[in-house]
């Protein structure tokens, strides 16, 4: 059979080298805005391409998918049962065979989940970390991409819709003591992954230990310095306004009863409201510097609860925060946007803050 495989990226490759070996005649398309598909030509996911044969092959599956926290939890389940991290976080899921069967633990998208239809016991498990508002300018509506998410619940024989359908949350909670999740943000999560780990057989002392052990993955309120009793952190990877919310309900803590955060926000905007967060930059965050094609739109968003300035650039912001903050404030990158109008991935704008901010630390010596 002849294969059009659309996009030569990781997932395309990975997709195209199992096709061969399966005996298909590939070719690739690459550089195209839109595609149109005939209804009578079927469409697959390289997600849907590699589980099926994971699954024929006697791998076994986990399945993570979320608005927020989806590779944490991949990473840290991965870990503890010994797993490996694959979907879109990870290696391609295509990328997997011709190893020794074990445990996959795969991040699942929306977007992957657009073109993809599995048996309804392809994992072990899947679970839904949290429902939020992202990728409008992709699905349209926050109900089509809800609808999406939910799919991955049919095509596992242990559905984890979220901390509801977890036997013992409190049990699980327990387990995150003094972790990474041990907070009112990340706690669902966690208790989800301790979920997921018990579906693989570990136990109790083996869970608390993953969660003891677990490093964050970067630009994830990634700590970049302190200086003069102010503190940077990077969230670079906060690209909606749902977890730009989450990002500065971290940063403030607890125990914060006045605004503490100067807060770093903007970029290509994804279609969610940002209004969604003006109860939260109210009571948490002393100053917004807005950078990005979206600074203009968060500016008249928010002007009128908080102070904003517009910065354009991220060295501008960060000069402008690191000129203002005083001990005991937070200057926090977490821009509620993608990365893309200024820079070539989220990853990259969390390394060029903590290029700034260590500038910074060196001016100031």
């Amino acid at each position: 059979m002849k294969v059009l495989v659309l996009g030569k990226g990781r997932s395309g490759s990975a997709a195209a080298e199992l096709l061969r070996a399966q005996g298909h005649d590939v070719d690739f398309a690459e550089g195209y805005g839109l595609v149109v598909t005939s209804p009578g030509v079927p469409v697959k996911s390289e997600l849907q391409l590699g589980c099926e044969e994971l699954k024929r092959r006697g791998w076994r599956l986990l399945a993570v998918t979320g608005s927020k926290g989806k590779s944490s939890v991949v990473k840290i389940v991965a870990d503890a049962i010994g797993g490996v991290p694959c979907g879109n976080y990870g290696r391609p899921v295509c990328d997997l065979i011709g190893e020794t069967p074990g445990w996959a633990v795969v991040e699942v998208s929306s977007f992957q989940l657009e073109t993809t239809a599995l048996a309804s016991d392809t994992f072990d498990a899947a679970a839904i970390l949290n429902l939020k508002t992202d990728h409008l300018d992709r699905h349209g509506s926050v109900e089509v991409y809800h609808a999406l998410k939910r799919r991955i619940l049919g095509f596992a024989a242990r559905s984890l819709g979220g901390v509801d359908d977890v036997t013992d949350a409190a049990a699980n909670a327990r387990l995150l003591a003094g972790s990474y999740f041990d907070n009112d943000i990340l706690r669902p999560n966690g208790i989800l992954a301790a979920e997921l780990m018990r579906v693989a057989g570990l136990g109790d002392v083996s869970i608390a230990r993953a969660f003891r052990d677990f490093v964050p993955l970067p630009h994830r309120m990634e700590p970049v310095a302190e200086i003069d009793g102010v503190r940077y952190v990077d969230d670079s990877k906060a690209t909606s306004i749902d977890a730009l919310v989450a990002g500065v309900t971290m940063a403030a803590g607890d125990g914060d009863t006045q605004p503490s955060v100067r807060l770093v926000a903007g970029g290509l905007p994804k279609g969610d409201d940002p209004k969604n967060a003006l109860s939260t930059l109210t009571e948490r965050v002393k100053k917004v510097y807005l950078i990005g094609q979206s600074a203009e739109a968060l500016d008249a968003a928010w002007r009128d609860a908080v102070d904003c300035e517009i910065c354009g650039t991220l060295e501008r912001a960060v000069e402008r925060a690191a000129c203002e903050a005083v001990r005991g404030e937070t200057v926090l990158l977490s821009p509620g946007a993608a990365s893309f109008d200024q820079f070539k991935s989220y990853g990259e704008r969390g390394e060029v803050f903590a290029r700034l901010v260590k500038r910074e630390r060196e001016e100031n010596r």
